[in-house]
């Protein structure tokens, strides 16, 4: 089935994603890379996704996602390839450039997919499950990224991960043409601003934004926390893989939770269960207390994903799906981009413990964002 189809293109490349994350930033630090550069390193990823995604989402309702998908996953391995063969800070630099690329049009590609495979009464179901995917990626990456490192070397672990993108290509050649092409619709109204304050849909990104900063820094500075306790590399994998696995555990019950309340009742009490984990992990300075939270952290904050798809796909103009959902990736990436820029300058100057305590409190303000919106049953503002 096309569905299923989706969801192991998703499995492969978020895998390879999650691992080149892990693996651009400890490589860095074995390069001899500040908490700043680091920041800029996290930052360069969300370059792309932030200046294109709204143009990008235009392409997915336009165009056939195979072939935007395969030209994505085929630049993707020439980045991560790269730093095997020019083993230096600026070949991880384009590595992360790249990655961020080639993720935009993959990923809106296949979001965009999800919603026109889906119906009304599956949608929520089917996001779900593709998010499941991602969070076994999430698990799978870090780990992956962390073991290779530890047998066999950053420069070999690049080689690897390029490698294992061999399989999405391979899937979309010789099944991708069961994947549907979108319909061309009639040129639609509005433009970006007009998206972008839609009363039903300012909510969502704003809470989406936050969610996704959160996930981010979590992902970039738990690294340069765990390294900085003295941690391996295959420790500080398995602290990011349990977050992964904390969200594969709630996305398995996401629809018993939301036919319990709402999409947007439970999207405000992840964010809080998010802003809950990043207050105590200053408090941690061992692999046990800090794999428990990793896996409670993820509980919650994890599963802000399909729940922010659904509401999306569901809330956008007709035939505006790629868009809405291009408009949410580039505000997410845009902070990706300048927030860990930011927060690496404040690490360098107070510490790596206030980015947890300041990302707590933006995810606090989300979840407030957020039970706003459920009280007005998703009318908006």
């Amino acid at each position: 089935m096309p569905i299923h189809l989706v969801f192991a293109l998703v499995l492969f490349h978020t895998s390879c994603l999650r691992a080149s994350r892990v693996l651009v930033t400890l490589y860095a630090l074995k390069l001899g890379a500040e908490p700043l550069t680091i920041g800029i390193l996290a930052g360069t990823f969300a370059i792309f996704p932030m200046l294109i995604s709204w143009h990008a989402g235009k392409v997915t309702d336009r165009y056939r996602p195979r072939l935007i998908m395969l030209c994505a996953a085929i630049t993707s391995a020439c980045g991560l390839a790269l730093p095997f063969f020019v083993p230096n800070l600026t070949a991880v630099f384009v590595c992360a450039a790249l990655g961020g690329l080639a993720a935009t049009f993959y990923n809106l590609s296949l979001q965009n997919l999800v919603g026109r495979l889906s119906t009304a009464t599956n949608r929520a179901r089917n996001y779900s499950n593709y998010t499941m995917a991602i969070s076994v990626a999430n698990a799978v990456g870090p780990l992956m990224a962390g073991l290779s490192i530890d047998s066999h070397g950053h420069e070999l672990t690049f080689l690897y991960v390029a490698a294992v993108l061999a399989v999405p290509i391979a899937l979309l050649l010789i099944m991708g043409r069961i994947l549907p092409a979108n319909k061309i619709e009639a040129k639609s109204k509005g433009g970006f601003k007009d998206m972008l304050f839609n009363p039903k849909i300012w909510p969502v990104i704003a809470a989406s934004s936050v969610a996704q900063s959160g996930l981010e820094l979590f992902q970039v500075y738990m690294p340069v926390y765990g390294n900085s306790l003295g941690l391996s590399a295959s420790a500080i994998g398995l602290i990011i893989a349990l977050s992964a696995a904390g969200g594969f555990a709630s996305r398995i019950i996401l629809t018993r939770l939301i036919a319990w309340g709402s999409e947007e009742k439970v999207l405000a009490y992840a964010l809080l269960i998010g802003a809950l984990g990043f207050m105590v992990i200053p408090f941690c300075h061992s692999l046990l207390p800090l794999s428990l939270i990793a896996l409670v952290f993820g509980c919650g904050l994890n599963c802000t994903q399909p729940i922010v798809m659904t509401l999306m796909y569901s809330r956008s103009p007709e035939g505006r799906a790629g868009e809405a959902l291009g408009l949410r990736f580039a505000l997410d990436n845009g902070i990706r981009a300048i927030g860990p820029v930011i927060f690496g300058a404040i690490a360098s100057s107070i510490g790596v413990s206030a980015i947890f305590w300041i990302s707590a409190l933006l995810l606090g303000t989300g979840g407030v964002v957020a039970h706003r919106d459920a009280q007005k049953g998703g009318r908006g503002a």
